[in-house]
């Protein structure tokens, strides 16, 4: 393994750390949302979701040592600086949401609609950030397989199944019923 692809690895897993932080507090939140009587919507793609972000993680370190991908300062730095900018637009969706951020799409009774932050400006941006960082993540080593499997998949789960999940639900709240 090459200096570049240790720290390449290295990168993968600090971002693997991120996610699990990211887990801990989404599931702090699932359990407040469901003490107030929030109810999950769209449950049986989650684990569908799961297995993609892990393998995204999985797909880029294997991608890199076992097809020996070169870094490439002209496309590593940039994709380095949009993955950075993909984590800062996830933790402002995080923290505009607050204890309404979840991994999952829950629903509380009278619980408001939030539009601060980055949801006044785009409907979805928790997804901008996912779908920037399945591009940047593979990128910053050149694992393109990685970056083009990961963004068709992501693309048919997100455009396909979770955001009508997720439009059906915010329908449901801007019906007076509660907030995903």
């Amino acid at each position: 393994m090459s200096g570049s692809q240790g720290a390449y690895v290295g990168l993968v897993l600090l971002v693997g750390v991120a996610r699990l932080v990211e887990l801990r507090v989404a599931s702090r939140n699932l359990a407040r949302g469901r003490a107030r009587g929030g109810v999950e919507h769209g449950a049986g793609h989650y684990p569908v979701m799961v297995v993609l972000h892990a393998a995204l993680l999985v797909g880029c370190i294997a991608e890199v040592t076992l097809a020996d991908r070169p870094f490439l300062p002209w496309l590593g730095w940039p994709m380095l600086g949009l993955l950075v900018a993909a984590h800062v637009l996830r933790w402002w969706c995080v923290r505009s949401l607050g204890p309404a951020w979840t991994t999952r799409v829950l629903v509380v009774p009278g619980a408001p609609l939030v539009t601060s932050g980055p949801y006044r400006l785009l409907r979805h941006p928790n997804y901008v950030a996912v779908a920037a960082e399945g591009v940047a993540l593979p990128l910053v080593h050149t694992a393109w397989l990685t970056a083009l499997v990961f963004t068709v998949v992501n693309a048919v789960l997100l455009l396909g199944v979770r955001i009508p999940v997720e439009e059906r639900a915010l329908r449901s709240v801007s019906a007076g019923r509660s907030h995903p």
